[in-house]
């Protein structure tokens, strides 16, 4: 009875378990590729199933349950032993393991897409280990790197793969519950939500510069909600908090899904963008080569597809 109800739930015991390691739903939620709205509802599933709560909020922090810590250590064993016969499963049918680096910013993205190269190469096992750093590929064993720069990038080959841009996005519902945003200036009537991960980088568009280029002269710039994540940004603007200033890349899904709307069409280009990396003079495993031709397509088809649309 245990078994088929932990197989039925088994995300949800991932998310359990993801969280109660790393002691919250954001950190689990970048582990896991998800976000953590996702997360929280996975583990009040799994509380609603079992009748019992797992988590108790002390201040800002997530504490177990007496309950919860009596099971966790079964689960992390449980888990354990999945990935050791995954591991067997793989030694036994000769498969390619492939590392590749990414942004946080670009997980989402990327996972959404997956299971096409997946059912291409079924050779091929992706190790996707996100990061915000440029790893030593030479000596850290990673194949393939993609990152968010200005393309130079000293000792490794670079193909661009999508230039980006930023704009502000919202909740479709925030604008049946609140004023209209017709003009820049109407965005005083609404919370800003920035995302801080680029503050170092003095060239890179901020809510200052968007409001300044589409002509506002009302809005406090600097007031509003700070985080220090794009998909975090984006998921206060889903949840209907504010307007976010959002990255063309990072949003694009969301967009189409019609999670979020763009109230304005003016947007402000960047010097940034995402490349795929690789060591100069270094040749390419048939994993690595086949994931960077099928990643190449992926965003020329992207690419292609928003270019055919029209401005909204």
């Amino acid at each position: 009875m245990f078994v088929t109800a932990r197989l039925a739930h088994l995300n949800a015991l991932r998310a359990f378990e993801a969280t109660a390691r790393l002691g919250s739903y954001v950190r689990a939620a970048n582990e896991l590729a998800v976000t953590p709205a996702a997360v929280g509802q996975q583990v009040r599933m799994l509380e609603e199933h079992f009748g019992s709560a797992l988590f108790e909020r002390q201040g800002k922090k997530l504490v177990l349950t007496e309950a919860a810590r009596a099971v966790l250590p079964d689960i992390k064993d449980a888990f354990d032993r999945l990935a050791q016969a995954a591991n067997r499963l793989r030694e036994t049918r000769g498969t390619d393991l492939l590392t590749v680096t990414l942004p946080p910013s670009f997980i989402g993205w990327l996972i959404c897409r997956i299971e096409t190269f997946n059912m291409a190469h079924p050779e091929v096992d992706l190790r996707l280990d996100p990061m915000d750093r440029l790893a030593d590929l030479r000596r850290e064993n990673i194949a393939v790197a993609i990152r968010y720069g200005t393309g130079r990038y000293p000792g490794l080959d670079a193909t661009l793969l999508m230039a980006d841009e930023v704009f502000p996005v919202c909740s479709p519902s925030l604008l049946t519950r609140m004023r209209k945003l017709r003009e820049p200036d109407d965005l005083a009537h609404f919370q800003l939500i920035h995302d801080t991960t680029m503050e170092s980088h003095t060239s890179f568009p901020t809510w200052t510069t968007w409001l300044k280029a589409a002509g506002a002269r009302r809005v406090d710039a600097q007031r509003g909600l700070r985080v220090n994540s794009p998909i975090m940004a984006l998921q206060a603007a889903i949840d209907g908090q504010g307007v976010a200033l959002a990255r063309s890349v990072t949003a694009a899904d969301d967009l189409r899904e019609r999670r979020i709307i763009r109230p304005f069409r003016f947007a402000c280009a960047t010097n940034y963008a995402y490349y795929l990396l690789y060591p100069t003079g270094l040749p390419l495993s048939q994993a690595a080569t086949a994931f960077c031709r099928w990643l190449k397509n992926e965003t020329e088809e992207v690419q292609k597809r928003q270019n055919s649309q029209p401005n909204r």
